[in-house]
């Protein structure tokens, strides 16, 4: 995340987006979709997955601590706190809200390049 960021990728990952997902705004349905129906405190990711070949990008939701790092060969690159923590002082229980405007803040150059070095 980081100050007047958002917007869409671009690049390489982009491509790879619209490829895994069929476009941009599909990815961050689902993406988003995850988050809000993550049941209790958890993640949303996109993550690569490096068993596969070639190399996907996916969405999942983990609940607590957990993270798709766990499992060998995946690799996140994105993660969405849904921690009651990180929105309840701002947006009570509107946890759709949150995650609205947490798309305002995503850092899609550092994304991209979490990407880049996975596929080193």
């Amino acid at each position: 995340m980081g100050p007047s960021k958002g917007g869409e990728p671009t690049g390489d990952l982009a491509s790879a987006i619209s490829s895994a997902f069929g476009s941009f705004d599909k990815f961050k349905q689902q993406f988003s979709e995850a988050a809000a129906t993550q049941f209790g405190s958890g993640w949303a990711w996109l993550y690569v997955d490096t068993n596969k070949s070639p190399a996907t990008l996916e969405v999942t939701a983990t609940a607590n601590q957990d993270t798709p790092a766990m499992e060998a060969g995946k690799v996140p690159i994105l993660g969405l706190d849904v921690w009651e923590h990180a929105y309840y002082l701002q947006y009570q229980s509107k946890r759709a809200a949150y995650i609205d405007a947490w798309w305002n803040v995503v850092n899609w150059e550092e994304v991209a390049t979490r990407y880049e070095q996975v596929r080193a």
